[in-house]
């Protein structure tokens, strides 16, 4: 492995462990959330088992997130840039959050503190482990030694090939967001109507299908993906489950019989994308020929 020619930061919104952080040299800013006055994860926030979240949730619990805020992400650039490195930022979809507005704010105003380093900051139109795919992929980019211009421009190039593929279980968290409309909560409840969602160009949450009832809405996400995967050899294939791991484990079967060479890994939806999705939330991210 070549020695990586700069540093990268992201945000976690990823929902990669820390172990996956740790062991590739990736800094992250963490996102948190309140929930029954309390403060979570962020910088100094308390910490929460994710099953426990889970439950919370299902108790009735309403969350509130926060992004991050520009004076932290200029914390963790400068960090870098001290050290005389220079820095790529990789961060959560703008249409989602203000994360990326925050980055792009901090790396200008260090730019002109730090006039020989070279900032740049990735809006990556991704979500959850779509975002933590996007990241894995520009890691191992970097660590094949290129350069920090040539990795930001296949990070642009690679975004809209990143595809998302999910599936709520109670729309009424995406009713309180603003995705669907209230009416369309009460029926689709009533019908056990899923809605089979993706992330579009735009990097917003679009509703691309309507399945009755659970099962038919996994197969629908397992369809989706197939029509237009471009996974190679030993790429990988995210799963990501909001405390559902019997349905992650039935989508794992399904993709293995299809691409038996991929590397598919399962992980969990964190606290901050699950407060906006809700509990029993299932996901595939996979490299595609288009979203």
């Amino acid at each position: 492995m070549a020695k990586r020619l700069f540093d990268i930061v992201t945000d976690s919104c990823c929902d990669m462990t820390a172990a996956y952080y740790a062991e590739n040299a990736v800094d992250y800013v963490n996102l948190g959330f309140t929930m029954n006055n309390v403060n979570y994860g962020g910088e100094d926030g308390e910490k929460i088992d994710v099953k426990e979240f889970y439950q919370k949730l299902r108790d009735g619990a309403m969350p509130t997130t926060y992004q991050v805020t520009s004076e932290s992400a200029k914390e963790h650039i400068e960090a870098h840039l001290e050290k005389g490195r220079d820095v790529l930022v990789l961060t959560f979809s703008s249409a989602l959050s203000g994360t990326y507005g925050s980055f792009d704010v901090a790396a200008r105003q260090l730019g002109e503190k730090y006039p020989d380093r070279k900032i740049f900051v990735v809006d990556s139109l991704c979500a959850c482990m779509g975002q933590g795919l996007f990241l894995d992929y520009v890691v191992k980019k970097a660590d094949a030694g290129a350069t920090i211009e040539e990795t930001r421009d296949y990070a642009e190039d690679l975004k809209l090939h990143i595809c998302h593929h999910f599936t709520v279980d109670n729309l009424f968290h995406l009713k309180r967001g603003g995705r669907v409309s209230g009416m369309t909560a009460i029926v689709g409840s009533i019908l056990k109507i899923k809605p089979v969602m993706h992330v579009s160009d735009e990097g917003k949450l679009t509703v691309v299908g309507k399945s009755m009832g659970r099962r038919k809405a996994l197969h629908a996400l397992f369809e989706n993906m197939m029509a237009t995967q471009d996974v190679g050899e030993n790429e990988p294939v995210y799963i990501a489950h909001a405390d559902c791991i019997e349905d992650a484990e039935y989508l794992k079967t399904l993709i293995a019989q299809k691409l038996p060479k991929a590397e598919i890994l399962i992980g969990d939806i964190g606290a901050v994308i699950g407060s906006h999705a809700g509990a029993g939330t299932i996901a595939i991210f996979n490299k595609g020929t288009k979203r």
